[in-house]
């Protein structure tokens, strides 16, 4: 088999001729041990190389661009991993000023700002400064959505408007599976006004994820024309406790929006994935026996959700992950290879199962932790 017919017979229910593999999220530092340099994938820190490039001019930026995409690309061969995630994070906006060599001013330095600022131990690219610094409030958060769901109407994507999927599928020439974004479908919870509004005004609430809705529609039908087959679409929810919100809330605002989405991918022959961290028990039974979801990745083993389990009441549900960051990061060899061996173990035993470290493999991972892993996968798969 091929990488994507592997793929592909996974999410149809069908053996395989060995347990396919896709690692969710690269750090820079751990991809570098890698490819052998240093690497052009991660999280802030690929915010961070933006800012620098776009503050440097167009050809900065463009290198920059074309280092990520060789990277990302390279990393997956590499690897040998049946899924490529063809683009890290981004941050595609100028800075206004330049601070110092990790720190970016953005915005109206007389007005509205923030300042960013890099941190090269654990790659986060943070907001440090901002200004005005006043509390949001329901009303500026009801005219925010307004407009978010104005633009979401307006909104007309193109192939052009996925650069990095077109030049992926362009350079694996249908060898491998391509992952594509521009489907999430959650409530952001970096402020505590979204808290409030799921309290005092759902609507509003309600309102953002209907902006999510139809933008998420719109990108399935062009990515599915490019030949796109899995959509990673869904929103951290969760912690090791549960949801961050009631299971009547998730029944009542997320799970109409999420059928109506995942009916839109079948009906464009596409594959739709929820991913979240922590402990899903709560909603399992909605998010993944009722809403049409065909995959789960961000699988937290430490929060509860564990392979076995979810195939014995899911058993028709794809599962990308369950290798722990936290066990890669702070764990021994032995560990990471103990951990590495049950998921392949319950791969063979079910099927359905794409093994994987189940979240971003943090900069601090010591080598020898991601090397037992990645000899494990190899000698087992």
């Amino acid at each position: 088999m091929t990488p994507k017919e592997r793929v592909l017979a996974a999410f149809r229910g069908e053996r395989t001729d060995r347990i396919p593999v896709h690692h969710i999220s690269f750090s820079s530092k751990a991809a570098s041990y890698i490819l052998g340099r240093e690497a052009y994938v991660g999280g802030g820190v690929q915010q961070w190389r933006e800012a620098r490039a776009l503050w440097e001019g167009e050809e900065a930026h463009q290198e920059f661009l074309e280092r990520s995409r060789r990277d990302a690309f390279e990393l997956a061969e590499i690897l040998d991993m049946d899924i490529v995630r063809p683009s890290y994070w981004r941050l595609n906006v100028k800075p206004t000023k330049k601070l110092d060599e990790y720190t970016f001013l953005y915005g109206d330095p007389e007005g509205s700002w923030q300042v960013r600022r890099f941190d090269p131990e654990t790659e986060l690219y943070q907001v440090v400064d901002w200004s005005p610094k006043v509390k949001p409030t329901l009303e500026e958060l009801e005219r925010r959505v307004e407009r978010e769901l104005q633009a979401a109407y307006e909104y007309e994507p193109t192939e052009d408007s996925f650069p990095d999927i077109k030049a992926a599928i362009e350079y694996f020439k249908g060898e491998r599976e391509i992952r594509a974004g521009g489907a999430g479908l959650g409530v952001p919870f970096g402020s505590e006004i979204w808290f409030e509004a799921l309290a005092l005004r759902p609507d509003i609430v309600d309102k953002h994820l209907q902006a999510q809705l139809i933008r998420a529609k719109k990108n399935v039908r062009v990515l599915a024309k490019m030949g796109v087959k899995l959509i990673f679409g869904g929103g951290d929810m969760a912690d090791n406790r549960g949801p961050f919100y009631s299971p009547r809330l998730f029944r009542e605002l997320l799970l109409p929006k999420l059928i109506e989405l995942t009916q839109e991918c079948e009906k464009y022959g596409v594959y739709y994935l929820f991913g979240s961290d922590g402990n899903l028990w709560d909603v399992a039974d909605d998010l993944f026996g009722g809403s049409g979801v065909r995959g789960y990745y961000e699988i937290d083993r430490r929060a509860g959700m564990d392979l076995e389990r979810l195939k014995e009441r899911f058993p028709d549900l794809v599962l990308i992950g369950n290798i722990s960051s936290h066990t890669l990061h702070l764990g021994t060899p032995d560990q990471v290879m103990e951990e590495t061996a049950s998921c392949i173990e319950a791969a063979k035993r079910w099927g359905g199962v794409i093994v994987g470290c189940s979240n971003l493999i943090v900069p601090q991972t010591p080598p020898e932790n991601l090397f037992a892993m990645i000899e494990a996968i190899r000698e087992m798969r």
